[in-house]
């Protein structure tokens, strides 16, 4: 059985948290760097940072805070939002992030998966792929790009198979139609990427109760994300990992 990763996710613009926070004896609530620190505590396996804005502007302040990161986090980080070359993501790596995510920019030019995973190595390329449901596509379900404003038509089964193909480590998959509604994962999507790929799958969108990460990871993924049930500590990551071990799974 595969030891699984629970993974909260901290949205940053130009360097700051820009979700809502509620955590208590925290100095500033939204500098990234603390709340990591928060969620190292609490046991969280790894951590993904997204830059909602991905401006170029922003940019120098994404990679000071990945160095910060860096120094005061023991645990493994990925960084996404804006990397469109190889030159992006290895600038993300060296200024200490473990892992880089890259989402439209792959699917504007898949060869980049190839290209960057050969530069620094598939373990530490993330490949995010946002899902919305499309009855026009065989699998129902379709890719869609700058934050859910463009439907592609590209069904998102072959997508994966593609991403895994070119050399990416891993698939960070969110479904947008879940996204947002703690209503729960999207399982069947969940079950139709995870039954096509051998690479790891992190389950993101639709969190709202403990028995959500569970049946995300009877659908088949290695790794749960969540940043709003987080953030405003409807739980914490040990609950969730509790909720885990109860039903029979493995954690770090």
């Amino acid at each position: 059985m595969n030891t699984i990763r629970v993974i909260p996710c901290l949205d940053v613009a130009d360097g700051r948290v820009v979700k809502g926070v509620n955590f208590i004896n925290l100095r500033d609530a939204g500098d990234p760097v603390e709340l990591a620190r928060a969620y190292v505590g609490q046991g969280a396996d790894e951590l993904v940072f997204l830059d909602v804005t991905a401006t170029s502007e922003g940019r120098e302040t994404t990679y000071e805070m990945v160095k910060k990161t860096a120094v005061n986090v023991t645990i493994p980080f990925t960084v996404g939002g804006g990397v469109r070359s190889v030159e992006d993501a290895q600038k993300m790596i060296a200024s200490g992030a473990n892992k880089v995510g890259v989402s439209s920019a792959a699917v504007a030019n898949p060869e980049l998966i190839h290209e960057i995973a050969t530069a620094i190595g598939k373990e530490s390329l993330v490949i995010a792929i946002d899902v919305k449901r499309n009855e026009i596509t065989q699998s129902g379900y379709s890719v869609v790009t700058h934050g859910g404003k463009k439907d592609t038509g590209k069904d998102a089964i072959e997508w994966v198979k593609e991403v895994q193909d070119k050399g990416a480590g891993e698939i960070l998959l969110t479904s947008l139609d879940s996204d947002g509604t703690q209503s729960g994962f999207d399982r069947l999507l969940l079950k139709k990427v995870t039954s096509t790929v051998k690479i790891p799958v992190i389950a993101s969108g639709g969190a709202g109760e403990l028995r959500h990460f569970v049946e995300a990871v009877e659908s088949g993924a290695s790794a749960v994300l969540a940043a709003s049930v987080f953030h405003n500590g409807t739980f914490n990551v040990a609950e969730v990992k509790k909720a885990l071990v109860d039903s029979g799974f493995e954690v770090l």
